[in-house]
């Protein structure tokens, strides 16, 4: 299968709900989860170690998510598996999924993740990204599969706990194009329980922001946009009338084109694969958040949708350093999560 043949197999409408998502290409986006959630290497771990007990495979180490190359893909390919097999129960992948699942998802495995994420010296482990994603695999749980919701929660309990001593505490944004963005992490830790204290930071952080430099973005490694994830945390703390005052301040002008990789086998180049899916939902999730008379929604839905577009086609796992993770980006995209209003919200203890 040529690589156009596929892009237009997983090309949606700009509008698409999980609804309409069809089923053959969520089919193709659970085939590289499901290749990569137990497949232990090649893997990159960020592991600090007190001692010769800490040296151990990486199965060893974090035996629920060690597969996917690293811990952060892991659970988003977890993720990607509870929101297709709840998106598509009667598909064909749905049942491996499940297996899947329920084989990472056991309470001796899930102890012994919240064991090592206690251990000495991790205190800025996976955080915030790694985390962030944590949750929203612990809130696609809780809504679909409560067996396995229990099972993740003492996990999801160390994940909360650790992110609730940590924000108070961090007293400037990070705005790195990477794992580090505060600004994405925010928004889908607000997502998972809509807590005033989220809240109150991503306001403290940003509310002030005016004339964001779009012009110097992307960095050649950035998966993420540090505007746009901004813009589009924002928007779910705001009202829309507040919302587009605060927009018009802080991007009054926004052309961007979706990027080209030059490299898509190298691990590091491949990011900008990711910058285009992350970039449409973001600015879905922007027009979200602006009234319906907005005059520059019309503009933003096009450019979400030529990224949408160069994104999708992109996921072809072709090379492993991007399909490790690429089809959760295209899945986050594609079923709207960032933007389901559907989804039940669960205090953020």
């Amino acid at each position: 299968m040529t690589r156009l043949t596929l892009a237009l197999l997983l090309l949606l409408p700009t509008t698409a709900h999980a609804a309409d998502f069809d089923a053959k290409a969520a089919e193709r986006f659970a085939k590289l989860a499901l290749a990569c959630v137990h497949k232990e290497y090649p893997n990159k771990i960020s592991h600090a170690m007190t001692s010769d007990k800490d040296v151990a495979p990486p199965r060893e180490l974090t035996p629920a998510f060690y597969g996917c190359y690293d811990w952060h893909s892991s659970v988003h390919g977890h993720w990607l598996l509870a929101r297709l097999a709840r998106t598509f129960p009667d598909a064909p992948f749905a049942a491996g999924a499940r297996a899947a699942l329920r084989e990472s998802i056991t309470p001796e495995r899930i102890a012994r993740e919240v064991q090592y994420l206690r251990g000495e010296g991790r205190a800025s482990f996976e955080r915030p990204y790694g985390l962030a994603w944590l949750l929203q695999l612990a809130a696609e749980l809780r809504e679909w599969d409560p067996e396995l919701s229990a099972t993740l929660q003492p996990l999801e309990n160390a994940a909360v706990e650790r992110l609730k001593a940590w924000l108070p505490k961090l007293s400037h944004p990070i705005r790195s194009g990477e794992h580090s963005q505060t600004a994405f992490a925010l928004g889908l830790i607000y997502d998972y329980g809509h807590d005033p204290l989220v809240a109150s930071k991503i306001r403290e952080f940003y509310a002030k922001d005016r004339n964001c430099p779009i012009a110097y973005e992307p960095s050649g490694e950035d998966f993420l946009s540090p505007c746009l994830a901004e813009a589009d945390a924002v928007r779910r703390v705001m009202p829309s009338k507040e919302f587009a005052a605060w927009f018009d301040k802080f991007l009054p002008a926004l052309a961007l084109e979706p990027e080209v990789v030059t490299d898509p086998s190298d691990p590091r180049l491949a990011h900008l694969d990711g910058l285009n899916l992350s970039r449409a939902w973001m600015l879905e999730g922007i027009v979200s958040g602006l009234p319906k008379s907005s005059p520059r929604r019309a503009a933003l839905t096009a450019m979400a949708k030529a990224h949408r577009d160069a994104g999708l086609a992109s996921v072809t796992g072709e090379h492993y350093e991007g399909g490790h993770w690429l089809g959760s980006f295209a899945v986050y995209l594609t079923t709207q999560r960032g933007i389901d209003r559907a989804h039940t919200v669960r205090p953020y203890r």
